[in-house]
């Protein structure tokens, strides 16, 4: 990419908004304007070459009289998308009057095709036109975005001599163009900066995750590439550039077919015009809008590669109601046959649902082919750790880890992201794992592997170089043991929860008062002459047996005993019933020398003696802890250090202060 020419277009599209809008419009509705503006022109500037061509095939289809013109027309354009209106953008800046200039630009949009249409109904874009034709700044608006100063168009524009004036403008630059703007919007409206991207230095990693370990395996064939959280786009465009490189380089054809989902309008607009644009341009129609979890918009595809982005942090409640509420879930993407259980459920809490976006992918991986199928997806520390044994969470990582997906998690530097500073990590997941990865998770601590931004991008102050990349690859492809690079068995990572109970004691007590009304007269009578009956010996700090001596029903003996009994960790245990107060839980490691047996006898036993486990209440649990792994403590100072300084701390003082004193003699 060429910054020089990215930055220049930026600063120059960027400059429109305070030109052209501000005494119009508040800053917070600049984008409004500017996205779609953006996004018209680029299309307008592909169709400027051949509007002759479309306009002739308009003319002859009008006298043949045939209706449906769309396909005609867009082959006469060479695009998959046309625009038959007789103007184009530059045709507009020669209108004097605005009603005449408002008829002609709505004229102008209604002549593009229904593909471009839909991404312009998603910007709502027909909205602002009376706004702008009021104020009287639409023509200065077009006229900024024609200007001879600029060029949108992937074609360079070339001077009297036929040498290039200005370069032109491919689709990788121009959408990161649309990212750079989208997040300068946000920022200015306290927005999240970058929700809907993710940084290319980023995606560039990712990419290469996902197809360089099996960089030797492409052959000339054809594959697909899938973003549930598609963003911009940019995940599926640099996924495609990577594979098509690495397919140069190893002398094979491939085409890459992508595939995305985006809910947010604007965005998804934004990269359904970027795939308009992209190869063949039918790439646009394997864009979905809507919700990924709730509207999922391929729901019988599988693919061979997938990236995605997907937010963390954020509720999906509203998608779990359309969904018939988070208990009725029977999705197959999310609730599976397995171990032993038909209905495993990996639904989350409903305040973070990013771990269904990688069950997601999981789900749509292919399991009959010879490469399967490779995810590479961004997730906070919340999934490598969040929810006990049992929940949505931890039975995900449970379903991943016992199917042995999971290649290696990555940690990456804080503040790499547009719109957090925390830790952040990628998940490199695999059907079809290489022999010495079998059983095993690879995690590396890539935090320190960054370079520094001269100004910050929000909240993104650092980056990583191409160096930086590669030393994070070479760790992952060669799987070596390290300070940074760590394998483990992915038993290392699974856990018993066992709850263990202790007896309830109980000491009875006579003389407490049973308040009115809980026992009826014939039990109150019959509890008098128990009571009355009862041999002088009965055990007082043994319920079991004072029970047996009352010789009264159990129904009755249950609604006396909160009223007569307090507990005495020095009474009786009452066998078969468990205190709740004393209930506790523990974590045994699958890896603990002799299991749960061993784990209660040495760590449970010597403690409390009359403990017992609740078998019925085992569950299994997973979690990742790179603080387990990679957490190096502080050094402290050593206490000779420390009495030397304080001492060279009071000499100093003293000395001052003799200074003082001797002044003021």
């Amino acid at each position: 990419m060429d910054y020089v020419q990215f930055n220049s277009i930026v600063s120059f599209i960027w400059g429109i908004a305070d030109d052209c809008l501000r005494d119009v419009y508040v800053r917070g509705k600049y984008r409004d304007v500017i996205l779609p503006m953006t996004v018209i022109r680029r299309l307008d500037a592909v169709l400027e070459d051949t509007k002759e061509d479309v306009l002739k095939m308009k003319a002859r289809l009008d006298k043949a009289h045939v209706a449906n013109q769309t396909a005609a027309l867009c082959q006469a354009a060479r695009q998959f998308f046309c625009n038959s209106s007789p103007f184009t953008l530059k045709d507009l800046t020669a209108r004097a009057k605005q009603q005449q200039l408002k008829a002609d630009f709505i004229a102008y949009l209604d002549g593009f095709s229904p593909n471009v249409q839909e991404i312009l109904d998603k910007f709502k874009f027909r909205n602002q036109i009376d706004t702008m034709s009021d104020a009287e700044i639409l023509g200065s608006v077009i006229e900024k975005f024609v200007a001879p100063t600029i060029n949108l168009s992937p074609n360079p524009v070339l001077d009297d001599h036929g040498g290039v004036r200005i370069p032109g403008l491919d689709n990788h630059t121009m959408g990161t163009i649309f990212e750079e703007l989208i997040r300068r919007f946000n920022e200015e409206n306290n927005e999240e900066a970058g929700e809907h991207f993710t940084p290319r230095d980023v995606i560039e990693l990712m990419a290469d995750l996902v197809f360089m370990p099996i960089a030797d395996k492409i052959k000339d064939a054809t594959y697909s590439c899938y973003d549930g959280a598609s963003g911009t786009g940019g995940m599926l465009t640099v996924a495609q550039k990577r594979l098509n490189k690495l397919a140069e380089l190893s002398g094979k054809n491939v085409s890459i077919h992508l595939f995305g989902q985006e809910v947010n309008p604007e965005t998804y607009a934004i990269t359904k015009s970027d795939m308009l644009l992209t190869g063949d341009g039918e790439e646009a129609e394997h864009i979905g809008y809507g919700s990924t979890l709730s509207n999922d918009q391929f729901p019988t595809y599988q693919f061979d590669f997938m990236l995605s982005n997907p937010p963390y942090g954020k509720s999906w409640k509203t998608d779990a109601d359309k969904m018939g509420g988070k208990k009725e879930i029977i999705d197959p993407r999310f609730v599976v046959d397995f171990a032993g259980d038909v209905e495993f459920t990996m639904i989350p809490r409903s305040s973070d649902g990013q771990m269904l976006f990688l069950l997601n992918n999981i789900a749509k991986m292919k399991e009959t082919t010879k490469l399967g199928s490779r995810i590479a997806e961004v997730h906070n520390g919340s999934s490598l750790f969040t929810g006990d044994a049992g929940s949505g969470e931890s039975n995900a990582r449970r379903y991943m880890i016992e199917r042995d997906l999971i290649e290696a998690v990555i940690a990456l530097p804080e503040n790499i992201f547009y719109n957090t500073g925390i830790g952040t990590f990628i998940w490199v997941l695999s059907n079809r794992k290489s022999p010495e990865r079998k059983g095993k998770i690879q995690l590396i601590d890539a935090t320190n592997l960054k370079e520094s931004l001269r100004k910050n991008l929000g909240k993104k102050n650092c980056g990583f170089s191409e160096e930086n990349r590669w030393r994070i690859m070479e760790m992952f492809l060669n799987m070596e043991e390290s300070e940074t690079s760590k394998i483990f068995d992915n038993a290392e990572f699974g856990y018993w929860l066992v709850t263990v109970e202790r007896p309830l004691r109980l000491r009875v007590d006579l003389n407490r008062e049973i308040p009115d009304g809980v026992l009826k007269a014939d039990d109150l009578r019959d509890w008098n002459k128990a009571i009355s009956a009862l041999p002088k010996k009965t055990p007082m700090d043994d319920w079991t047996a004072f029970a047996k001596a009352t010789k009264l029903k159990a129904t009755l003996l249950k609604k006396l005993r909160p009223f007569i009994t307090e507990k005495d960790e020095n009474a009786k245990p009452i066998e078969g019933e468990a205190d709740a107060e004393l209930r506790d839980t523990e974590q045994v490691p699958f890896k603990y020398d002799g299991g749960i047996d061993a784990f209660f006898k040495n760590e449970v036993l010597p403690f409390v003696p009359d403990a017992w486990i609740n078998e019925k209440q085992t569950k299994i649990g997973y979690e990742l802890s790179f603080t387990k792994y990679f957490y190096k403590p502080v050094q402290l100072r050593s206490p000779e250090d420390i009495a030397a300084d304080l001492l060279a701390l009071e000499r100093e003082t003293a000395g001052l202060l003799n200074e003082i004193l001797g002044g003021r003699e």
